[in-house]
């Protein structure tokens, strides 16, 4: 339990959906984009928060070592480790952050990074959980807040959404074999997530582990006008 509002911050690649929600509700005290096109770098910089591009294809472009190489992925992490402890986080949050974290990071913040993920885990690990659901036949999909741990999306659940109920007709498209069809549709039901649910999770998440909670807690689905105004603040990407 903390006695303190935690110093919060963030690890993305190419955008972290949910932010938007968190600037003024929580203690952001750094972002660091491993996509130097990340869509969110300006917005963190209008509102004061520091941040920083560690181009992560640039690092490996440099040592000839593709992304999956992950001793040197140790050495990149080791440098994000400094870089964030200039500014003292209690807490770190991946969110839209697509490379796996080693031990130079999991270890200097052991349980205190937290990501959120797009499946009801322990169903559906991995980059394409949404996906997964779908083609699987699952009647809703939810996403989650959990630690971070070795072992990637095996960490234990903070907290979960309200659940996102998937369409019926999808029946027809997984009769038909039509995977294209739940693809296209798993990726908009994804983004549904995203931007409805996320930020209100990182923000639940965050009062977890403030409060030392030990048992998970699951997000009431917001009002409507409250719906509209969390997806305006998402935005239109």
């Amino acid at each position: 339990m903390l006695s303190h509002q935690p110093r919060v911050a963030v690890l993305s690649t190419t955008r972290a959906p949910g932010l938007d929600y968190l600037l003024g509700r929580a203690r952001l005290v750094a972002f660091v984009a491993t996509d130097p096109a990340n869509r969110d770098l300006g917005r963190v910089a209008d509102a004061g928060i520091p941040a920083a591009v560690r181009d992560i294809r640039a690092f490996y472009g440099t040592a000839g070592l593709p992304l999956k190489d992950l001793e040197l992925r140790r050495a990149f992490d080791h440098q994000t480790a400094v870089l964030l402890a200039e500014q003292s986080p209690d807490l770190i949050i991946t969110c839209g952050y697509l490379h796996i974290l080693t031990a130079p990071l999991l270890e200097t913040y052991r349980g205190r990074i937290i990501n959120v993920h797009d499946s009801d885990l322990p169903s559906y690990p991995g980059l394409h959980a949404t996906r997964d659901a779908v083609i699987a036949g699952e009647r809703s999909t939810r996403s989650v807040v959990h630690v971070v741990t070795p072992n990637v999306d095996a960490g234990p659940v903070l907290v979960r959404s309200w659940p996102f109920p998937t369409h019926p007709l999808l029946g027809d498209a997984r009769r038909w074999g039509a995977v294209d069809i739940l693809k296209a549709y798993a990726y908009a039901q994804r983004e549904w997530m995203m931007r409805s649910a996320w930020g209100p999770l990182m923000d639940e998440a965050i009062r977890c582990v403030a409060d030392g909670a030990a048992v998970a807690r699951t997000l009431d689905p917001p009002e409507p006008a409250a719906m509209a105004a969390v997806v305006r603040s998402a935005g239109a990407v």
